[in-house]
């Protein structure tokens, strides 16, 4: 176990630790101010489920809902030189890129923290992810607050660029640990507009 972290539950090894981290505990995220109770829903599996990340993993939803995005972090697989390569510049064990035309949405975006009961949540596969199968309400709301300094105060590099497809034809490749999510929403390919 890492601190309070159930890790021999989990599918895979946890990301680094950030600045500012609060103890283990279920999270969902949302724009909506006036959530309390969350109710299974059919998503992929088919299995109705609620769905709640914890508390190391929650950086992964730091942004606009529909915002696509790419984020990384060192895993026990990865290599010296893709560690170089992905951290090397900066130093950050946390990297998460963003494009360009989403960076008004991210200083806009107000987000909120739903903090759940962990008893009914079991681990998903995909690490970070818990799932429950029955209804939840959530324990307490929380304001997330400025999604830019949030990043900066947990040491976490954003990069912004106006494409993320370079960047992420190069993660998939590699030996890092990442998360991509929303990436439908990005903008085409730059090799597709020539």
């Amino acid at each position: 176990m890492e601190g309070d972290y159930p890790v021999e539950l989990l599918a895979r090894a946890l990301a680094p630790a950030y600045r500012g981290e609060p103890p283990f505990a279920l999270w969902h995220l949302s724009e909506d101010p006036t959530l309390e109770v969350f109710h299974p829903r059919a998503g992929g599996s088919g299995e109705p489920l609620v769905w709640a990340v914890d508390s190391r993993h929650a950086p992964l939803f730091w942004f606009p809902r529909d915002c696509p995005r790419g984020c990384i972090w060192p895993g026990p697989a990865t290599s010296d030189e893709d560690s170089e390569r992905f951290f090397g510049q900066s130093g950050a064990q946390r990297v998460h890129v963003i494009e360009s035309a989403w960076l008004e949405p991210m200083r806009t975006c107000r987000l909120y923290a739903y903090r759940f009961p962990a008893a009914p949540f079991r681990p998903h596969e995909v690490g970070g992810y818990w799932v429950a199968g029955e209804t939840v309400v959530a324990l307490e709301r929380v304001e997330v607050g400025d999604l830019l300094v949030r990043h900066a105060e947990a040491g976490i590099e954003l990069r912004v660029t106006p494409s993320i497809w370079p960047f992420w034809r190069r993660v998939v490749g590699s030996t890092v640990e990442f998360s991509g999510s929303r990436l439908r929403n990005a903008a085409p390919h730059p090799e597709q507009l020539a």
